[in-house]
């Protein structure tokens, strides 16, 4: 089996819910448990820390994880789903899996996948902790894939758990209310473990609270610790002031994440690495400035407001829910353009009404899908977006909606693709030179 012959069976052996939706999920953790066991445990031999939320975690994680590289430890990251190459799910110190490690898994662990038929996500999983495992990182940084209490990765007694924020999005599986998405987020709340929560509302506070004095699990609010302001936002970078609620620490950090929504993200970064350090991790103020800044670099994490050219501005986004389009839409406000283009795709099961709401009528859309049976076909997207005022033309994929903005685009104008995390990881970045 070489790595193409095995990919081609992971993907088409194992459900995965990236392409098929609900159907891929599992409705407890017997699969991740036997395969772990199969494995020895190996997700017991490496401390962790465990990151959840709607918006945002997937920026928690790689920031936290090139902290904690930038502190000299040796750090495993595992974060789904990947953009264009399946490796980025599994990093030590920002260097992905090899092709060879991820062959020798599958063949190892064919028997136990014909048994058990597990899906695709809790196969990833096992692989990640034995890899982990393997290498003897000092740590891992573990984000959740969908939820926190029956999602795969919850098998772990990690040395922190962070939970960023709470939205609606997956509400057909995680429930209709903020409550109930809040609950479900909280099950990775575990036994006297320290928990940071990022952004919390009044009724998923209550539902934090409830879960930690159950558990007996400290629990900290990251807006009740920091205050944090932009400073100044480009397409580079993002200049943000923190200033403890105290009044005893100020300081600015400057990130390669240029959103203005890391600037919540760095709170809560902040919040739990301060946390961590009282716990007993040495992790210095310079680590944490020299991380943040350069969280992208050394991680590789794209698609979070990722530039990919300069004139025309070419704008990539993995923003795919009410909460985190809102986001785009004020970033795209803070910009300085002349006409906007906005390439667009989502899928079947999200709340496109909602999530297009607040999208500007002055621009010019571009509908388009991933190549999944997930996505939601272009001229039904088209349909939507029309009856909410959005006028545009339909595209077959990603790339030719691109190229055709780029034709017809000067230099001042701005082209953003979000609204689904596929559509941005069809994008063939070596199409596009950032000039």
């Amino acid at each position: 089996m070489n790595y193409p012959e095995c990919l081609e069976y992971l993907y088409t052996k194992l459900p995965m819910f990236s392409k098929i939706g609900h159907a891929a999920l599992k409705t407890d953790l017997s699969n991740t448990i036997a395969i772990c066991k199969a494995l020895g445990n190996p997700e017991k031999t490496f401390p962790s820390i465990h990151i959840a939320g709607t918006n945002g975690k997937g920026s928690v994680s790689h920031m936290v994880a090139a902290i904690f590289q930038h502190a000299g430890y040796k750090t495993g990251l595992y974060t789904s789903p990947h953009l264009s190459d399946f490796r980025e799910r599994i990093k030590i110190d920002g260097v992905m899996i090899s092709e060879e490690k991820i062959i020798q898994f599958t063949k190892n662990m064919s028997a136990i996948i014909e048994e058990i038929e597990p899906s695709f996500f809790e196969v990833t999983v096992g692989m990640a902790f034995q890899y982990f495992a393997q290498e003897h990182v000092d740590i891992a940084i573990i984000e959740t894939g969908l939820g926190g209490r029956l999602d795969s990765t919850n098998v772990i007694m990690p040395v922190l758990s962070i939970i960023t924020n709470i939205g609606y999005d997956h509400q057909q599986i995680l429930g209709d209310t903020l409550e109930k998405i809040a609950q479900e987020k909280a099950g990775i709340i575990k036994e006297k473990v320290h928990v940071v929560i990022g952004r919390s509302t009044p009724e998923t506070k209550k539902v934090f609270l409830e879960k930690a004095e159950k558990e007996d699990a400290p629990i900290c609010f990251a807006e009740q610790e920091w205050n944090a302001e932009v400073i100044e936002s480009n397409l580079d970078n993002l200049h943000v002031k923190l200033a403890k609620n105290t009044g005893d620490v100020n300081i600015e950090i400057v990130s390669d994440l240029a959103g203005l929504y890391q600037c919540e993200n760095i709170r809560t970064v902040m919040t739990a690495i301060n946390l961590l350090s009282k716990i007993g991790w040495k992790i210095h103020e310079k680590s944490i400035i020299d991380g943040i800044k350069n969280a992208k670099k050394i991680t590789g994490l794209g698609g979070r407001w990722e530039m990919l050219m300069r004139k025309p501005m070419l704008i990539l986004d993995v923003a795919h829910n009410e909460d985190g389009i809102r986001n785009v839409v004020d970033q795209i406000h803070s910009i300085k353009h002349d006409r906007l283009y906005l390439i667009l795709g989502m899928s079947k099961e999200k709340d496109v009404k909602k999530s297009i709401a607040s999208m500007p009528t002055n621009a010019q859309y571009c509908f388009t899908k991933a190549d999944i049976p997930r996505a939601l076909e272009i001229d039904a997207l088209q349909k939507i977006a029309e009856d909410a005022g959005l006028q545009g033309s339909c595209f077959e994929n990603v790339n030719i909606a691109i190229q055709s903005c780029i034709g017809e685009a000067g230099d001042n104008d701005l082209i953003v693709v979000c609204g689904s995390i596929f559509v941005v990881g069809e994008v063939d970045k070596n199409n596009f030179v950032n000039n």
